[in-house]
């Protein structure tokens, strides 16, 4: 199966609220697939959706160490956040090349549909936790980057720019 390419920031669909899903089809299960597909060849531990300009709030997580243990999600949202934090070097293949440290919850209870079709609601710890939160984050419209300061956030894109540039 192909992939379709990531979609490069600032591209519009980066930034607009994922519409989000009402069943579980073959055509859902299809793009499931697609995404597990580009978020291993990343090599990543998720992907939402919109990475791949496709408009459904549809995300994959896969942060084993054997991988191939991918939970795939509809419409997730947290329901519960620790308040103990992590934190971790962030990226996204939406604008290669610049990590970030991010301060997120070490631990969350995330609500979502699952590939039968029923909701389901499930903890993650460490770096599922951060990589679910990272997911939900595309799904509403936001990078990764919006977690840091304007400074940061600035010098990051820049940076990412003069990269692409070469």
């Amino acid at each position: 199966m192909s992939q379709r390419p990531f979609v490069m920031w600032p591209h519009p669909a980066l930034r607009k609220p994922a519409t989000p899903v009402d069943a579980i089809t073959d055509e859902v299960r299809a793009i499931w697939d697609e995404m597990i597909i580009a978020m291993d060849s990343m090599p990543g531990v998720g992907l939402a959706a919109p990475q791949l300009g496709i408009d459904m709030a549809l995300a994959v997580i896969d942060a084993s160490e054997a991988r191939g243990q991918a939970i795939r999600m509809a419409n997730p949202s947290i329901l519960h956040s620790s308040v103990e934090p992590r934190e971790h070097q962030e990226g996204s293949p939406n604008l290669p090349g610049v990590w970030a440290k991010v301060t997120r919850p070490r631990a969350v209870t995330v609500r979502f549909m699952n590939s039968a079709g029923q909701w389901d609601r499930q903890d993650f710890v460490g770096l599922w936790a951060t990589s679910v939160q990272h997911q939900i984050d595309h799904l509403a419209g936001k990078m990764f980057f919006d977690r840091l300061t304007r400074v940061k956030r600035d010098m990051l894109i820049k940076k990412a720019a003069k990269l692409r540039r070469g």
